[in-house]
């Protein structure tokens, strides 16, 4: 019987954990606390505390009742791609790797995240190495990796 409890407690921590580990959360929530809404609107911005909903088990914050209202609607339509951590790194490496959340890209109605610091803006890298080559080998990487 305790054999029988340990293993229930190991798989639902398991499966608790590694659902929080296909979005990236910076600061506790998706796309570090961004307005991922905002995106859409190409006026990226942290969004507020008194405006924040749940979806899938992970916070996520925005800049106005209307945008939370928009995201509650339709929430697949505004989520980052690749759990919100850097699509270039996952297309060349497949490694989750942390963004800035104002270095983004609307591409065919797909918001997408980078790591940009430095000289390393993977946006840059990203635009100079074909997204429509990248694409295609950050999704195969992805569904490898996530959950």
């Amino acid at each position: 019987m305790n054999r029988i409890l340990v293993v229930l407690f190991f798989v639902t921590g398991v499966l608790g954990y590694s659902q929080s580990m296909d979005y990236n959360t910076k600061k506790g929530y998706a796309a570090s606390g961004y307005d991922v809404v905002a995106y859409f609107d190409s006026n990226p911005m942290e969004g507020k505390k008194e405006f924040t909903t749940n979806y899938d088990g992970i916070n996520y914050k925005f800049i106005s009742k209307s945008n939370m209202d928009k995201f509650v609607a339709e929430p697949k339509t505004y989520l980052p791609e690749y759990g919100g951590y850097c699509a270039y790194a996952m297309a060349v490496s497949g490694k989750k790797v942390n963004v800035n959340p104002e270095t983004y890209e609307i591409r065919n109605g797909k918001l997408y995240l980078f790591y940009n610091k430095g000289k390393n803006n993977t946006l840059q890298f990203w635009l100079n190495e074909s997204p429509n080559d990248l694409r295609p080998k950050a999704d195969k990487n992805w569904e490898k990796i996530k959950n």
